[in-house]
């Protein structure tokens, strides 16, 4: 590769990895707590266990535990409820608000024993801890807008992977792989740990910046799915006034749905009028049951009214392709040993950033040094000073 080449790759790698550094920084920090999320709640107390229940013992009808959750708090409407078959078999986790388009701030959230209808928790809708590093994380407590600036700052990041390994041939010809020149100057320990650990990184960065800015699209995606396919499925109640008064059995949704997709699991479902469903319809979100497929989101529509299922269908491309990534970015698909890989890449990452802020400041420090000896006292270049500074080379 000729030098003016390697020059330009340089600009690019330099000021790509300038812009989003800081921004890089941040997701990282705050993605470190967020893989042990599970992990931390338990040790603060805050994951619920659900008391032991004899072998068999069966749950009680979905409605009359949702009856139970509606009694305990003052509100109008139920839009959503969930389940965790996985992590949290045998609780109900219900939503409730005032009305189905209240917002997220005015939500009350509960936590249901299935067996024996009981509360076990009714927990404040306000932000702790780990819910400030998610937010962060996700959207920079800025939105959608904030979603989409941190998709940009993975774009470039990931132009920036690739103009580093552009560089790391030449870079590297002359010297062995994982070589660290501890006998020289700082400046240049910190170049080969930076470009060392860039390049253990390569792939798991790759793949966590790309699977990244794929999920900054998941509002945008949403969006698209609700205007055409979800607008299909609901055509036919185009002329029909919102449903109101009594609904049909919960319970017997969610029979009807698992019905039509034997073999998935239902994971929530989001009552008429919410943001993730029609004016007329229970929207049960079915998905797999093995860890990847477990992305896989099917929704079926159940008329509020009637019980009756109306339509089902899979998700279009965009959005299997959104979910199915997130498990890549998360590394939650492996267990605890998958975890830990994931934060000691995380760690080795969050060096290789700080290393190369740390490589641009002492550059920048070296050639203000070197101008200040070329100029002089003076402050002005001279042809003596030159010679001079030639000769010492």
């Amino acid at each position: 590769m000729k030098a003016k080449t390697i020059k330009k790759w340089f600009d690019v790698h330099k000021w790509t990895s300038l812009i989003c550094t800081v921004f890089l920084l941040m997701l990282c920090l705050t993605g470190l707590p967020l893989i042990f999320y599970e992990e931390i709640d338990h040790l603060l107390g805050k994951e619920l266990e659900l008391p032991a229940v004899a072998p068999g013992t069966p749950t009680i009808s979905k409605d009359v535990v949702l009856e139970e959750a509606v009694k305990q708090v003052p509100v109008k409407a139920v839009k959503y409820v969930s389940w965790d078959l996985k992590e949290h078999p045998g609780q109900m986790f219900v939503v409730v608000a005032d009305s189905s388009e209240a917002p997220v701030q005015a939500d009350h959230y509960l936590t249901m024993n299935e067996y024996t209808a009981k509360v076990m928790a009714t927990p404040p809708n306000e932000m702790d801890f780990m819910l400030v590093m998610y937010y962060l994380h996700v959207e920079m407590l800025a939105g959608i807008p904030g979603k989409l600036f941190l998709g940009l700052m993975g774009l470039l990041f990931i132009v920036a992977i690739v103009s580093g390994v552009v560089l790391y041939g030449p870079i590297m010809r002359r010297f062995d792989f994982g070589m660290i020149r501890t006998e020289k100057s700082s400046r240049l320990r910190w170049l080969d740990l930076h470009n060392l650990l860039g390049i253990v990184t390569l792939a798991w960065a790759s793949v966590v910046g790309l699977t990244g800015v794929i999920n900054t699209l998941v509002d945008p995606a949403l969006d698209r799915w609700k205007a055409s396919q979800l607008a299909e499925m609901v055509a036919g109640y185009k002329d029909k006034p919102k449903v109101t008064g009594t609904l049909s059995s919960l319970d017997a949704a969610v029979k009807t749905a698992k019905a039509a997709a034997p073999g998935m699991d239902v994971s929530f479902v989001a009552y008429p009028g919410t943001l993730y469903s029609s004016k007329y319809h229970y929207a049960v979100y079915m998905t797999g049951t093995t860890p990847l497929t477990s992305r896989i989101i099917k929704p079926a529509l159940i008329d509020a009214k009637t019980g009756e299922l109306t339509a089902i269908r899979d998700l279009p491309w965009y959005l299997k392709t959104i979910f199915i990534s997130q498990p890549f970015h998360f590394g939650d698909y492996g267990g605890m040993p998958m975890k830990v890989l994931w934060a000691i890449f995380d760690i080795a990452t969050i060096i290789v950033l700080i290393s190369g802020i740390y490589l641009w400041l002492a550059r920048r420090k070296s050639r203000s040094a070197q101008l200040k000896r070329l100029t002089g006292e003076s402050g002005s270049l001279t042809l003596s000073t030159v010679q001079e500074n030639a000769e010492k080379k």
